[in-house]
């Protein structure tokens, strides 16, 4: 298999047993450890899924130490098995999502997979998404649950767009992806496993992705702390920029 292939199996292979558990959940009753299940387990299978198929390979996740000597590696793989915990731990929600993306030395990210597990969805790089039209609907700018930034109003104003809130990164980018909003735009810092493959996919589906200054996203860096990014289709990019950094 190829490795947009395996990066994709792995992610709904997680989301699988990210399921199970919800399941299990619902069927006794909420537990506060949902979360913390979920984070765990669907690491140890990520973990051991990766490993077995690509031995010589780095893997950066969110939910283990880093302990590999990745930053002189040629392959990363860079894995957030559980994007969104809090969403996930609230049954009825649906905006969590898997994150499995593959960076090489002097290429950058060259494959990586999102899946959104509660919806049967899964989006990857070869072949790559098509981003439907936006006609027809307003036009919309994504933000977290949380108090949106300073930023994402600036581009709202800028494209004439309403804010909309979603769960976890994954999700938010999916959007744009999946054509139900024309921007995301996060200001307040997240690790590269919170964006490297959602940052993959929608790249590979042919929208803009930077930096909030417009410089490009670097990963697999000695400090994994990365302080914002936009993704917005390429017809508002400029525009968005130009409101950021006025």
């Amino acid at each position: 298999m190829s490795d947009h292939e395996d990066a994709l199996r792995y992610a709904f292979g997680a989301g699988e047993i990210l399921l199970a558990l919800r399941a299990e959940e619902s069927n006794k009753g909420r537990s506060w450890s949902l979360g913390d299940r979920g984070d765990h387990e669907a690491n140890v299978y990520l973990l051991e899924q990766i490993s077995g198929d690509h031995p010589n390979d780095c893997i950066l996740s969110e939910e283990s130490s880093d302990v590999s000597d990745r930053l002189n590696a040629n392959r990363v793989w860079i894995v957030d098995p559980l994007d969104g915990t809090r969403e996930f731990s609230e049954l009825d929600r649906t905006d969590w999502a898997v994150h499995v993306a593959l960076w090489e030395r002097d290429r950058g990210l060259t494959a990586g997979a999102v899946t959104l597990p509660a919806l049967n969805q899964g989006f990857g790089t070869n072949p790559s998404a098509t981003v439907p039209e936006a006609a027809g609907r307003p036009r919309r700018v994504v933000v977290s649950r949380s108090r949106p930034s300073q930023a994402a109003r600036l581009v709202a104003e800028a494209i004439d767009a309403e804010l909309v809130s979603m769960g976890s990164a994954g999700a938010k980018i999916m959007a744009v992806v999946r054509g139900e909003v024309d921007a995301y735009v996060h200001t307040g810092g997240q690790y590269e496993w919170d964006s490297a493959a959602p940052i993959a996919v929608a790249e590979a589906a042919g929208l803009h992705t930077s930096r909030v200054d417009g410089s490009p996203m670097i990963y697999n860096q000695p400090d994994s702390w990365l302080p914002d990014l936009i993704v917005c289709r390429p017809e508002f990019a400029d525009q968005a920029l130009a409101a950021i950094n006025h």
